[in-house]
């Protein structure tokens, strides 16, 4: 099945290390759709949405850059977040 757009979360690892990680659900497979949904669930919500498949570079590159601020120690509110990946088309799954 092909997507145009793919869902993601942020979230804080609660279990193991406390870093920030992401999960991007639609491009999960098989082998580890199971692993890392029970990760992501397990661990603390900070951000969720969506990117087009077409920008997915793009995307990828703006919420890893979201991520490694967060694990530097930066607070980031929802807000700003959004902010920070509005520029690559990414559309929150929680309206503001």
């Amino acid at each position: 099945m092909i997507h145009d757009r793919v869902m993601f979360e942020i979230y804080r690892d609660t279990a193991y290390t406390g870093r920030y990680r992401v999960v991007c659900y639609t491009e999960l497979h098989e082998g580890n759709r199971d692993p890392e949904i029970a990760r992501a669930s397990a661990g603390e919500h900070v951000y969720d949405g969506f990117y087009r498949t077409w920008k997915a570079d793009e995307a990828k590159a703006g919420i890893e850059g979201v991520v490694r601020r967060l694990n530097d120690g930066e607070a980031l509110s929802e807000e700003e977040i959004r902010s920070l990946l509005a520029p690559y088309d990414v559309v929150a799954a929680r309206p503001a």
